[in-house]
């Protein structure tokens, strides 16, 4: 059997494409998102849910221990935006804005991580291979303190220093922390998104294009590959945009 994954945000989106593609290399792949399945795979597990409520992502985890045992990857993929200037974003759109990139990202790194500590205690010399392996997504509004964005910025700024300190924090449980920051990539995420703000925010980049799918797979996979065992506490934003 292949490796157990839990993604998060799975309906659609970048979520979705990295579903496939582990299901299709013979994975166990469970998902969640606020509305039903969009994959059909017999290898496919959904929980329709909110990534901020506590009890729900309590349950999700559990329902996966009791069937799997063990969890060895999480994907921390959900994540929220909206593009307003400080003076014009309200208090319920700053407090949806963490309480999905923040707050769900924090409650499943949480719970994933309890079940991989359990299976963690029945192996030897754990920090040598890194078993268990979590990715967190952050995004290049961060480092290029992006405006109209400052509170998904800050979310993201948020999800970086909570990945570093997990990554100490976890090490001795041969968990490695790492975290992607995507550039813009056509999904519902910027859709309505001016274009001439996406083409301002392109123009910084060191490469001036958008993302693609593959092109976060490929971080993911870096992550992922059983070389990068040494590998914990970093982030890797695509674009060329950290300077």
């Amino acid at each position: 059997m292949g490796k157990i994954i839990v993604i998060t945000g799975t309906r659609k989106g970048i979520g979705k494409y990295l579903s496939e593609y582990y299901l299709q290399q013979g994975n166990i792949v469970c998902g969640c998102s606020r509305s039903s399945a969009s994959i059909q795979n017999g290898n496919y597990r959904h929980f329709e849910l909110d990534v901020s409520d506590e009890m729900a992502v309590v349950n999700m985890i559990r329902a996966v221990k009791k069937e799997f045992n063990t969890i060895d990857i999480l994907l921390n993929n959900a994540g929220i935006a909206s593009m307003n200037h400080i003076l014009t974003t309200s208090y319920k759109t700053a407090q949806n804005i963490f309480n999905t990139n923040v707050f769900g990202s924090f409650l499943f790194l949480r719970e994933v991580a309890k079940v991989m500590i359990l299976q963690s205690k029945k192996m030897q010399d754990v920090q040598e291979c890194m078993p268990f392996r979590i990715v967190n997504f952050s995004s290049v509004a961060t480092p290029l303190r992006l405006e109209g964005e400052a509170i998904y910025a800050a979310s993201k700024a948020a999800l970086v220093y909570f990945t570093q300190i997990c990554a100490k924090e976890l090490s001795e449980f041969g968990i490695s922390v790492n975290a992607v920051g995507p550039t813009p990539i056509r999904t519902d995420l910027i859709k309505n998104v001016p274009q001439e703000k996406m083409q301002t925010l392109l123009q910084k980049q060191a490469i001036k294009r958008f993302g693609t799918f593959d092109d976060v797979l490929n971080v993911i996979e870096f992550f992922l590959n059983k070389r990068s065992n040494f590998i914990t506490g970093e982030v890797i934003y695509l674009g060329g945009v950290n300077g």
